[in-house]
């Protein structure tokens, strides 16, 4: 089910109006406003920078979007230059994306470079007065994010970044669920993504190791945080509605020694002003756990990644329950012990109920390019619609804002080997504590 479509069939039941006040950046993304869009016949001419496996991605999703137009590419790697323009031949090619920002037919520009440029890209592509997707995460640096943020609020361009959860039916309809009081009160949050790869890409010739390789140097990168737990804290803020003031955690080098530089396995834990936690988990070399968002509720758990739900107590049974009763009353009663008091607690007891009854697709989080229907096509569709009409969808460069100032608190956190509080210097009106 497509993003159009799923509040298309809301508007049609209750709670479609609930759910837009709780993701206002959705308001944009109605199909009544898509119509308004489209009505005067314009198309969103796009430029890409960047045309590398995430770059080209997003050349296949913006081919799928009516109302869009690829008029330009740029890449100063002919080899991923000439395979995008493969895909869409009659675009102008450029090696320097500061000619792609000249060009007047250029209305959009799409950001897919390594994180170390992300930065003055976008300051250059706002300057320039184009409406700007940039990949995430934000920068490099929390100076950069700030940079970023404070241009940002002095345009009048649309700016996104690529946070496709805030996009995913999915993740919409289980971020109303919790807000509605489904899981009860959140009294904490857990995720982690583990995959087993080294994380690296062929090198055709040795001195290309840093530009092909550019998640694996600092020079370049933040590594795991912000590669994979952008996306994973930046929906335990959503949900809170607050942002973690402090975080400590520690990182290394446990398997890949290759020469890399960052870190292939982490964990840390955020804390609120009110006592709740992240806690967050990445490795490379083990991916039995996969990834997992949980967000813990008096009432029940919701695992956002997978679109299920669990209540604490719940009567309705299926074959693992049914085998923890067969034990508990054929086992443990003959145990005066344990008796009355036992109670299975075992994670298998937990029923699972489906957020949706359409299913919007799941996502395994092993793929390093991206994955159908996760929201990646929808972020770039209603990017595209906002070079049409100019509008500023709400609140995605606030919360891409915040996912990676708390990524790079995390690093930070890691590197010194202590607690890392949020600066005031970088604490934005728009964050609760």
């Amino acid at each position: 089910m497509s993003l159009r479509q799923f509040l298309k069939e809301l508007g049609c039941i209750a709670g479609g109006t609930a759910l837009l006040a709780a993701t206002p950046w959705l308001k944009s993304c109605t199909p009544e406003k898509l119509s308004e869009a489209a009505a005067g016949g314009g198309v969103a001419r796009i430029g890409l920078i960047g045309t590398g496996s995430r770059g080209q991605y997003h050349i296949h999703n913006l081919l799928k979007v009516p109302f869009a137009r690829i008029v330009a590419l740029c890449d100063d790697y002919p080899v991923n230059l000439e395979a995008a323009a493969a895909l869409v031949p009659d675009a102008k090619r450029y090696t320097d994306y500061r000619r792609l920002l000249e060009d007047p037919e250029v209305d959009g520009v799409i950001i897919a470079t390594p994180l170390g440029l992300h930065a003055q890209m976008t300051l250059d592509s706002l300057s320039a007065g184009k409406h700007t997707f940039c990949e995430k995460a934000m920068a490099l640096t929390m100076d950069e994010c700030k940079a970023v943020y404070d241009a940002y609020r002095q345009s009048d361009r649309a700016l996104y970044y690529c946070m496709q959860r805030m996009y995913d039916p999915k993740y919409v309809k289980a971020f109303q669920m919790i807000g509605s009081g489904l899981i009860g009160d959140v009294v904490g949050m857990r995720c982690h993504w583990f995959r087993n790869a080294d994380w690296r890409r062929p090198v055709p010739s040795p001195e290309l190791e840093r530009r092909i390789n550019w998640r694996l140097y600092r020079e370049s990168s933040a590594g795991l945080m912000t590669e994979l737990a952008s996306h994973q804290l930046e929906v335990c803020t959503i949900v809170t509605g607050k942002m973690p003031t402090q975080v400590a955690g520690f990182g290394d080098i446990v398997y890949w020694k290759d020469g890399r530089e960052v870190y292939d396995s982490v964990s840390l834990t955020y804390r609120f002003e009110d006592g709740r936690n992240i806690t967050y988990e990445s490795l490379i070399s083990n991916k039995f756990n996969g990834m997992e968002e949980q967000i813990l509720g008096k009432l029940g758990t919701m695992d956002l990644s997978k679109g299920v739900y669990y209540f604490e107590e719940d009567d309705t049974t299926y074959g693992v329950r049914r085998l923890l009763d067969q034990l508990k009353t054929g086992v443990f009663a003959a145990v005066p012990t344990a008796g009355p008091s036992w109670r299975p607690e075992l994670r298998e007891s937990h029923v699972p109920h489906a957020v949706m009854e359409k299913s919007t697709g799941w996502v395994s989080g092993e793929s390093m390019i991206g994955a159908s229907n996760d929201g990646s096509l929808d972020i770039v569709e209603a990017f595209c619609q906002s070079c049409l009409t100019g509008e500023q969808a709400e609140n995605v460069v606030e919360e891409a804002y915040c996912a990676t100032i708390l990524c790079l608190m995390g690093n930070l956190a890691m590197d010194e080997k202590r607690v890392v509080t949020l600066p005031d210097a970088y604490k934005i009106p728009y964050m609760k504590f």
